[in-house]
């Protein structure tokens, strides 16, 4: 696959650094600021509806444990492989989540005083969203969904993969605009990799863990060159952490190693925070905003070669690669 001719700056879960994750207030900022793409993780409510949530727990994020009615649905589960406690996305119809209000998850670091004013928001929503920004604005605004534990909805009953297609396939702007369907998982991919086969308006991106390993039955690591050419079989982008770049000198071993299996390479997720950089570029606590660390740290990548990227704060993104371009003229 060809390197990207200007890197694709993904709002990752919308605006999040500044308003609440995966509201269409943050959607909406995200745009604004510049992204070419907005990004919902996608989990099911148990009617069967796509809604976007960082995960299908929803205590963090949300307000549900302040609705008292709610209370009896708190539980203890396991997903892929871990117990997880709190109140969980299948558990509630849609019309039940409407009733609650989203949260900031990291509020430690990050303003929370648009807490509780935005409902969670379907996949439908952002996908409309998207097509009237595209056609205000006289550009496609890119979709990157991620399907989030599709195997541990698929086993509930709640597959994830139709539902996914049949709300794309159901709106016009959708069914032709660019798309990129991502996962931790590569069944899913895989699945979809046959699905959506003549669709080309559609691309899958294998995500890959900070400590990059086996996924499911393959033995061999998805960042070693051959599990980089196996990737490339049934996806067309990787997304790994931007810490497995290990940049140096301007070039990255993953980069151009995914770049000769003939993947395109866009990291996750770059944020503005000091506690989320590099410690050399760090300056001044933890939860303080370091916009000219952030910018040097992305625009060091871009040096690399990547093709796009996963950014919580757009604005900076785009400054970052504004800069970047104007080096490289």
């Amino acid at each position: 696959m060809p390197h990207a001719p200007r890197p694709l700056l993904i709002a990752h879960r919308g605006a999040s650094a500044l308003l609440p994750e995966h509201t269409l207030a943050a959607y909406r900022r995200a745009i604004e600021d510049g992204a070419d793409a907005i990004e919902p993780d996608l989990v099911m409510t148990r009617d069967g509806v796509l809604v976007a949530r960082h995960e299908n727990r929803i205590d963090a994020t949300t307000d549900v444990a302040a609705h008292p009615s709610f209370a009896a649905r708190r539980t203890r589960k396991r997903i892929d492989g871990a117990w997880v406690e709190g109140w969980f996305t299948e558990d509630f119809t849609l019309d039940e989540l409407r009733r609650l209000r989203a949260r900031e998850r990291l509020p430690d670091i990050r303003p929370t005083l648009h807490d509780g004013l935005h409902p969670v928001a379907t996949f439908e929503e952002i996908v409309e969203l998207a097509a009237e920004a595209s056609a205000r604005l006289g550009r496609d605004v890119a979709v990157v969904p991620e399907t989030k534990h599709p195997s541990y909805f698929a086993s509930l009953g709640l597959a994830m993969e139709e539902p996914l297609l049949r709300a794309i396939d159901g709106h016009p702007w959708a069914r032709r605009a660019p798309l990129i369907i991502q996962s931790f998982e590569d069944g899913n991919l895989r699945r979809l990799r046959e699905w959506i086969d003549g669709r080309r308006n559609i691309r899958l991106l294998q995500l890959t863990c900070p400590d990059p390993g086996a996924i499911d039955a393959r033995e061999e690591p998805m960042h070693a060159p051959g599990g980089l050419r196996e990737v490339a079989t049934y996806a067309d982008i990787l997304g790994p952490p931007h810490q497995a770049l290990r940049v140096a000198g301007g070039r990255s071993r993953l980069v151009d190693d995914a770049h000769a299996a003939g993947l395109q390479v866009m990291p996750w997720t770059y944020r503005p925070e000091n506690r989320f950089l590099p410690p050399r570029l760090r300056d001044g606590p933890p939860a303080v905003r370091n916009e000219a660390g952030a910018i040097r740290q992305l625009v060091e990548h871009l040096d690399a070669g990547i093709d796009g990227l996963f950014a919580d704060d757009p604005a900076v993104a785009a400054r970052a690669v504004a800069a970047h371009a104007a080096r490289s003229l």
